[in-house]
């Protein structure tokens, strides 16, 4: 059945209520089976399952991926082959909607792992105990859902934003259950093939691993360039490439996540890492302004001038439209009344939930954030309504980009808290987490709740969905977390597990509460180039609609990622654009794999080598140590 849109001129001069009424009489299958006990189940085990990949592509870049796509692709294969195999029957279209928001906000739980809390574990050298984590995660996100679905009314059912990346998943479930099927099984075969692929060399990848197993003649090296440095060693300033992490990686993981992140970043990466790797780090080294090479000792260093960049350059492209900023405290202060009439008063989630829920929900996480952080409690009292601003904003950005201004939303929160709380910067890092957490949660809500709204599912079920997802991706990422670090959080931020996020939620935290004085001059000159840099690219970009060859953010991020990574997402990038301008047959596999179905075999990729990725790490630092 094709999906029912509104025309633009509908949504500008239709009433709420009109909008309502239609979408009740034209799009609504309130008889379709949704959260059902195995729509719920399925997407629990696929959302902890997927939420490894985030917490794996998380630690090793700082950026987390949305699982909804792949979920859907996956639960629709499933039981599209048990349907076959006569031992179930095919999953219904709103069924699959309904567990995608249960997989995807298990998904995107695991944030704070690879930001705050990790930040947090290094700056107070305390591993915060794994109830606690679990606790204060589920609270950011359950406050999450209930900031968003005040708003859902007025972003989704009466301006009816876009929500790219939701309409994005709507358009495939639609597509999967209302045509033939074919289509979503070979993007099944292919989100597989790029799985056991990426799985099988990051297994040929661990020695310890396939010493056990008695293949050690089959084992991958962990990069390609080992083989150049049994006969020479080549160097930069008396520094062999190696210790300055120049080197090629044999994992296809960053290969595929650059295959999604496109040719824009892809370049900006690589050339952030050349002029951090190869022009500065050499020579600074020799000056002894950094403490020998090894990645942790040049990323101390380099962190500054490119969180300085991501920082300066996130900041500008938030208040780049203040008209966002004034349009979403204008829609909260008019917009959303209730009324006696709603014809989706039995299906929407009852405002009530929210009222009362937020004051109890926010309370309960002013009280965590006291007993487990340390947080006072006025301080942890003014993060609530914070939030409530910053939601408002997210959403807004979310709805028209599908990019959620999470960074720039959490410095912000870090910069008001350096006044409030001067010197603490537990007290900065935790209250910053509450904000951004919440913001992000709500806003991934909503995008979940599109495709719902489009296809024609009930609001409230997908709210349920939210918080069993939250809860799976909790009680998944947080025992595989604690069992990655073991104990040891000299781990965390290491070569190992390199957490740029949280080293740069760390730098802003220690500069705000300390003050640039206890920084090397040439870090506090590489604060000042990196923000200049930072601004002008963004106010280029804004200026030429992103037609400057360079992303600030990407630049900046090469800066705290080790060469290596930035190396294989580029040519992971570059690959799939050259796929892009020379596959040109639309009726060809190759361009069906590689360009039409990019993202599809890209997530594959970075799903299988990172589930395996993180089982390698367990079994290393406990079985096989």
């Amino acid at each position: 059945m094709a999906i029912h849109e509104l025309t633009p001129e509908q949504v500008r001069t239709w009433s709420l209520a009109e909008k309502d009424r239609w979408w009740r009489e034209r799009v609504y299958r309130g008889d379709m089976p949704q959260l059902t006990v195995r729509s719920a189940l399925t997407g629990m085990f696929l959302g902890g399952a997927l939420c490894l990949t985030n917490l794996y592509v998380g630690i090793r870049t700082g950026w987390t991926l949305g699982v909804g796509i792949s979920s859907v692709i996956l639960s629709f294969a499933m039981f599209k082959i048990l349907s076959k195999l006569r031992l179930g029957r095919e999953m219904t279209l709103l069924e699959n909607n309904a567990m995608q928001s249960i997989a995807t906000s298990a998904g995107y739980v695991t944030s704070p792992l690879i930001s705050s809390l990790a930040a947090y574990m290094v700056v107070t050298n305390r591993t915060v105990p794994w109830q606690h984590t679990m606790i204060w995660m589920a609270l950011l996100g359950v406050l999450g859902v209930l900031f968003a679905f005040p708003l859902k009314k007025r972003f989704i059912n009466d301006e009816q934003l876009p929500f790219p990346e939701g309409f994005a998943a709507g358009v495939v479930m639609n597509n999967l259950h209302e045509g033939e099927g074919t289509d979503g099984m070979f993007k099944a075969k292919l989100l597989a093939i790029g799985a056991g692929l990426s799985a099988l060399i990051e297994t040929m990848r661990s020695g310890k691993v396939m010493e056990a197993l008695r293949l050690q003649w089959a084992r991958l090296p962990a990069f390609w360039d080992g083989f150049v440095y049994r006969w020479w060693t080549p160097r930069i300033d008396g520094i062999p490439l190696q210790n300055l992490t120049i080197q090629l990686d044999s994992s296809i993981v960053m290969v595929a996540a650059g295959g999604i992140m496109g040719i824009k970043t892809g370049v900006s990466l690589l050339v952030g890492a050349i002029v951090n790797y190869v022009f500065l780090a050499p020579p600074l080294i020799k000056a002894g302004v950094i403490h020998g090479a090894g990645f942790k000792n040049i990323t101390m260093w380099a962190l500054w001038g490119g969180v300085a960049m991501m920082t300066a350059a996130s900041l500008v492209a938030f208040l780049s439209k203040p008209a966002v900023i004034v349009e979403s405290l204008r829609k909260a202060l008019h917009g959303g009344r209730a009324r006696a009439d709603d014809v989706l008063g039995d299906v929407e989630l009852p405002l009530w939930l929210s009222l009362v829920g937020i004051p109890v929900i926010g309370l309960l996480t002013v009280w965590a954030g006291h007993e487990f952080f340390g947080i006072k409690w006025w301080l942890g009292a003014i993060s609530v309504p914070l939030v409530f601003v910053f939601t408002l904003i997210a959403v807004n950005s979310t709805g028209l980009t599908s990019i959620t201004p999470v960074g720039a939303l959490g410095k912000l929160t870090q910069l008001t808290y350096s006044g409030l709380a001067p010197g603490n910067v537990t007290t900065n890092l935790m209250t910053a987490c509450i904000t951004s957490e919440v913001s992000s949660s709500a806003s991934n809500l909503l995008m979940d709740i599109k495709p719902g709204y489009m296809l024609g599912g009930k609001p409230r079920h997908q709210a349920f969905g939210h918080v069993l997802g939250i809860l799976a991706g909790a009680a998944v990422s947080v025992p595989v977390f604690n069992l990655m670090i073991h104990g040891d959080l000299s781990l965390l931020m290491s070569d190992k597990l390199p957490m740029p996020s949280a080293q740069v939620w760390r730098a802003v935290a220690e500069v705000l509460t300390k003050g640039l004085h206890f920084l090397h001059p040439t870090a506090r000159l590489a604060i000042l180039v990196g923000a200049i840099l930072g601004i002008a690219l963004e106010i280029a970009n804004i200026k030429t609609r992103g037609r400057i060859p360079l992303s600030p953010v990407g630049l900046g991020l090469a800066f705290v990622l080790p060469f290596s990574d930035s190396l294989a997402m580029f040519l992971g990038a570059f690959a799939f654009w050259l796929c892009g301008e020379f596959l040109k047959d639309p009726k060809s596999l190759a361009y069906r794999a590689f360009v039409e179905n990019r993202e599809t075999l890209c997530a594959g990729g970075i799903a299988g080598g990172s589930i395996i990725g993180i089982v390698l790490i367990v079994l290393e630092t406990t079985v096989l140590r």
